[in-house]
């Protein structure tokens, strides 16, 4: 039983592993082409109209909004998955001394 349990914590743990690789992948990435359009509008922007500073300013606050709630988001589910695996610790340390009980 203690096996199949580790096998299914291995499991689940390598599902965490590629899903969090998936993710930062595609974080960059599409950090990486937003960032482009940001530089393409620095390059491009008539600076002396004032719309296109507004347009600017919009931009950057928004793009900060966002930021800051990833950050808060990303610091919420680290430390949720730090629980679940403390939950893991535990459990396994459980699982091995009620298996050691009953031999």
């Amino acid at each position: 039983m203690a096996q199949n349990l580790d096998s299914v914590r291995a499991a689940a743990l390598a599902r965490i592993d590629r899903s969090e690789r998936n993710f930062k992948i595609a974080f960059f990435a599409a950090a990486l082409i937003e960032s482009a359009f940001i530089v393409s509008f620095l390059l491009l922007a008539d600076f002396s109209n004032r719309m296109h500073v507004l347009l600017l300013v919009s931009t950057v606050s928004c793009y900060s909004i966002v930021g800051f709630g990833l950050i808060a988001l990303g610091a919420h589910i680290n430390r949720g998955i730090a629980r679940v695996l403390k939950a893991l610790e535990l459990t396994h340390g459980n699982v091995s001394s009620t298996a050691t009980n009953r031999q």
